[in-house]
């Protein structure tokens, strides 16, 4: 029979007997800072039943973790039924107040053999979730729409709990360094969106795009070579492609593709960039139609050309755009526009007041445009 080891934290004596009732989990015991910790998997179908949320009414610092926001549970679960065979989870964070008792595979064994085995917890211990109830709260509302899901399994990396004070260290640390990862990158690692996955095909077939976009910043540097960030570019294509029905998405890249050429034949700053006869950052300081809030605009004018104006107008039409006086000091142009108090802003009422502008200078009907605007500011 293989032999125990039974843990416990040092201020607790071992027990005296086995409970009756446990849960067995495979596990690999691991050390972190000092204190043992076990990385099992757990069942989706248990993860309702094993952790609890009850801690709504408690004040905060009552709480081993913050509030649960529930408008974000439906997406999250919308996630893992929409994508049954390719979604991913990352492993939950969670404590159990209770003494448990590991068993290696090969206890005579040193290192990796001896940190394998079975982990057993009592029934009446309790779990907390450190860093993961929002996913939690999701399975369990996936498993109500598609049981099937609950055969499969989850990672839980699990600490012995040692009381509210240090669960909640718990909670700020895993916390401390969380960065979300920049809406550029998002763009261009999401190949299930099928709006980002049109945006990086329209950049990757619009030269001036192709060469001179940020792939991974929100915000460019001075010192940048680049004149867009790829983040600006899919806000302005999504605006431009609003309610635009096509049958496939090609289509869709293709007359995008059309309509940002066109525009970028109107800037010759920007070729001037391209061909290394300017910088960049001499660009963005001097002039504003880079920024994201002229694209934006720009974007929903050109909503208007994609669906009520007939292709081989387009150029004539937006020829216009090399009357306007796209340099940042022209005040007069765009204060209370793409600019406040003299500096680029870029809100809804911005993005609503320059396309506004722009699209009087095009010759458009306002009505048209003004409805697709939306929610894209």
């Amino acid at each position: 029979m293989a032999s125990k080891n039974l843990l416990a934290t040092d201020d607790r004596p071992a027990p005296k007997a086995r409970p009756q009732f446990e849960y067995n989990f495979p596990a690999i015991r691991g050390i972190q800072a000092g204190r043992t910790y076990f990385i099992t998997m757990c069942p989706l179908r248990m993860i309702p039943r094993l952790f609890l949320f009850d801690e709504e009414e408690l004040p905060a610092e009552m709480r081993a973790q913050r509030s649960l926001n529930r408008a974000r549970v439906p997406e999250i679960a919308r996630y893992m039924t929409e994508n049954p065979e390719n979604y991913i989870f990352s492993a939950l964070t969670a404590s159990v107040d209770a003494e448990v008792t590991f068993e290696s595979l090969v206890p005579e064994a040193s290192g990796a053999g001896e940190r394998v085995g079975t982990l057993s917890i009592p029934m009446e211990a309790k779990f907390v979730i450190n860093d993961g109830q929002h996913r939690r709260a999701a399975i369990q509302q996936a498993l109500a729409e598609n049981p099937e899901l609950g055969d499969e399994t989850i990672a839980i990396v699990l600490f012995i709990d040692i009381g509210l004070e240090r669960c909640q260290q718990m909670f700020a640390d895993l916390n401390r360094y969380a960065i979300r990862p920049s809406k550029s990158i998002s763009v261009l690692y999401d190949h299930r969106d099928e709006q980002a996955s049109v945006t990086r095909l329209v950049v990757a077939q619009t030269p001036v795009f192709r060469d001179l976009t940020d792939f991974e910043s929100n915000n460019l540097a001075a010192r940048s070579r680049n004149l867009f960030t790829l983040s600006g570019l899919h806000t302005a294509t999504v605006a431009l492609l609003d309610g635009v029905e096509e049958e496939e998405p090609a289509q869709l890249v293709e007359r995008a593709s059309e309509f940002w050429t066109l525009v970028a034949e109107q800037f010759p700053q920007w070729q001037q960039v391209q061909r290394a006869e300017i910088t960049a950052g001499g660009v963005r300081q001097d002039f504003i139609h880079t920024h994201s809030v002229i694209l934006h605009a720009l974007g929903i004018v050109g909503n208007t050309l994609l669906t009520d104006v007939p292709e081989d107008d387009w150029a004539g039409i937006l020829s216009r755009l090399q009357s306007i006086d796209w340099r940042r000091n022209a005040t007069d142009t765009w204060e209370g526009k793409a600019m406040t108090g003299g500096r680029v802003a870029k809100n809804r009422a911005n993005v609503q007041l320059t396309s506004d502008y722009i699209a009087g200078v095009l010759g458009l009907d306002q009505t048209s445009r003004t409805r697709r605007i939306g929610a894209h500011a």
